[in-house]
């Protein structure tokens, strides 16, 4: 026993004297087994290795050397190869290798967005089939777990890849999988698909922190001025919001629902939980509601210090406390938790007020009422969840301001975990399918837009990097008289965007949406439709698009729409004229609808004796259209000024 003992001793102390054991380098995540890496440009590749350690890759006949940074970080550029595979992927250091196996060089495309682009293959039309087809080991799936950060992050929360078939394709995004499907049995080269997408996300929590502040708008400035002064930044939002509240109800200032109320009908809240909960008429109803409530604090109570706990709230709010603003986010299922200022709180009548702004779903406070409470710095607190009071606001003012560092749906809060991580890993394009979040918001989304792409363009290192760019669908009621449509305003920017882009392509979905079902099924038919915009964009076919609308000009006293991308002649479905046609002047109620002759590649609408400067068609949430070519493709919405 002794000798043993002497023996583990000397052991010991070889041990301490070598120091702590070296690990083997790693690969980053998006280089595991079942891999895809771009064919015909540079191949990037990194990991980790201990810092400063030599780490040499190879990949079938290539290889590369490197050393880690202090960070550990260590990266290799490898030259381009040609679709094939499969190989190796390796990299060794001093104290181990670490491998991926099964790695395919082809086309990779990546497919990002909010909830229209996460619904899975299990909830679209054509799922039953998708899921019994027999496994392709030439199709990859890779789904990047959903992850915000502050700042950028180094590597993706995960993985891995996945061969696609039955096991693997019911759950990946619908519209990204039917896309590459296709152009999987129409190229013939390995395709991969890295899904990144997080629903109700706007399109700058996917823009990175610089591309932002360069757009230079008002929200923008406001993100710059948060990072150096988070308490100046919240005060100018508050004063931002306040403005954008009166500018649409009127009112001077101190007299809106969070100071005085004036003029506001208070009904008591039936409980706290969802308003589709209660009873009519809040049943169905999307849009904005103001809750209140009074509470009074003894003035031993209000000289404590307490935080405001008001459980989750679905989707936004906005919540100030004897009129101060405490705070807002605009997450749906986020507990909110607002610190009160010292001195806010007094003896006596206090008053709260929540403004509650909903997009779909579910809306207002999600519950119970036991999590409502004020909590006192000291242990205690005081319920808060009965005796409140709730007013509608009519008509539906629109998206309110939020604070665009927000987590975790705030300015680059999601770039930074889920699109940054990628750093330059090879991209044949981009499937990007969002919007909804962005509906009714004060600025230019095509600016927005413009300003991610370029931002990814940057960082993939592809300044030519194609987006094929989704149009919203159609969702929402039916309109029976032209109208202002914020959904219509939105798909005009997003055929703004494209047009201005040599490298992006517009995919109209408009006619295959559901109008009460903001996340339609048919993905498959959008499938197709992104699949042939990719091989015209990125692969050289002579394949169809779309009609698009260039240009509205007078002729002989008619207008005539001229169109691009015409597949044969353009027709009036099952109608001897065109539906959602319109002729404006310069105001929404000189906007009426038009009749319209069609001739091969342009339609002749006749003169109705009023002004006109503009012509849209399509403008509404939920258009009903019937202009096709004979692709058959559908005509897009949009507005032209007529010349």
């Amino acid at each position: 026993m002794r000798t043993d003992m002497t023996r583990f001793a000397a052991l010991a102390v070889v041990l301490a004297i070598a120091g702590p054991a070296q690990a083997a380098p790693t690969l980053g995540p998006l280089f595991g087994d079942h891999a895809v890496l771009q064919r015909e440009r540079p191949i990037s590749v990194w990991g980790k290795a201990d810092a400063g350690e030599a780490v040499s890759v190879t990949l079938g006949d290539e290889a590369a050397s490197t050393r880690a940074d202090q960070a550990g970080q260590w990266r290799v550029e490898l030259p381009a190869m040609k679709a094939g595979g499969p190989y190796r992927l390796a990299v060794t250091g001093a104290d181990g290798t670490a491998m991926a196996n099964d790695v395919l060089i082809g086309d990779v495309w990546l497919c990002s967005g909010q909830s229209n682009m996460e619904l899975s293959v299990s909830h679209s039309l054509g799922a039953d089939a998708a899921a019994q087809t027999p496994p392709d080991a030439k199709l990859r799936l890779f789904t990047v777990p959903r992850e915000a950060a502050e700042a950028p992050k180094a590597e993706l929360a995960g993985g891995p890849w996945q061969i696609a078939g039955p096991e693997s394709v019911p759950g990946f995004s619908a519209a990204c999988y039917f896309m590459i499907r296709d152009l999987r049995a129409n190229e013939g080269v390995p395709i991969g698909a890295i899904h990144s997408s997080w629903g109700g996300t706007q399109v700058r929590a996917w823009t990175d922190a610089a591309s932002i502040v360069a757009l230079g708008d008002e929200d923008a400035r406001l993100f710059a001025l948060h990072h150096d002064d988070p308490s100046t930044s919240g005060a100018r939002l508050g004063e931002s919001w306040a403005q954008w509240w009166r500018e649409r109800n009127g009112g001077a200032p101190g007299t809106e629902p969070w100071n005085r109320g004036n003029g506001i009908a208070w009904r008591p809240v039936p409980a706290i939980a969802n308003w589709e909960t209660w009873p009519e008429p809040l049943a169905a109803f999307d849009g904005m509601v103001w809750f209140r409530k009074e509470v009074t604090l003894s003035a031993a109570e209000a000289a404590k210090g307490a935080t405001l706990e008001l459980g989750a709230i679905d989707d936004q709010d906005e919540t100030w406390l004897n009129g101060r603003l405490l705070g807002g986010r605009a997450m749906w299922d986020a507990p909110r938790r607002y610190a009160v200022p010292p001195g806010v709180l007094r003896a006596g009548r206090n008053t709260i007020v929540v403004n509650a702004y909903d997009t779909g779903g579910g809306g207002g406070f999600n519950g119970p009422a036991e999590l409502v409470r004020l909590a006192f710095a000291d242990g205690t607190s005081k319920a808060l969840g009965t005796g409140w009071e709730y007013s509608v606001v009519s008509p539906d003012p629109g998206q309110p301001p939020r604070a665009v560092w927000d987590f975790p749906l705030g300015f680059s809060w999601i770039h930074n975990a889920m699109i940054a991580p990628m750093r330059d890993y090879g991209l044949a394009g981009v499937a990007w399918y969002q919007g909804e979040a962005d509906v009714g918001m004060r600025g230019s989304y095509a600016d927005r837009l413009a300003s991610m792409m370029r931002g990814w363009r940057a960082q993939f290192r592809n300044p030519e990097l194609p987006f094929l760019v989704i149009s919203l669908a159609n969702f929402g009621a039916p309109q029976i008289a032209p109208a202002e449509s914020n959904w219509a305003a939105l798909r005009e920017q997003q055929r703004i965007a494209a047009a201005r882009d040599p490298r992006a392509s517009l995919v109209v979905a408009m006619d295959l949406g559901e109008r009460t079902d903001i996340h339609p099924a048919n993905k498959l038919d959008l499938g197709h439709r992104l699949s042939r915009a990719a091989r015209s964009l990125v692969y050289g076919a002579s394949e169809p698009v779309g009609p698009e609308a260039v240009r509205a000009r007078r002729a002989d006293g008619s207008v005539l729409v001229e169109f691009a991308g015409v597949t044969g002649s353009l027709h009036a479905w099952s109608a001897s004229r065109v539906t959602s046609l319109e002729l404006c002047a310069e105001t929404q109620a000189s906007c009426r609808y038009a009749d319209a002759v069609v001739q091969g590649e342009r339609l002749t609408i006749a003169p109705d004796g009023r002004p006109a400067t503009r012509v849209r068609y399509g403008w509404a949430d939920a258009p009903v259209t019937n202009l096709y070519d004979e692709a058959p493709l559908p005509v897009g919405p949009f507005e032209l000024a007529i010349e």
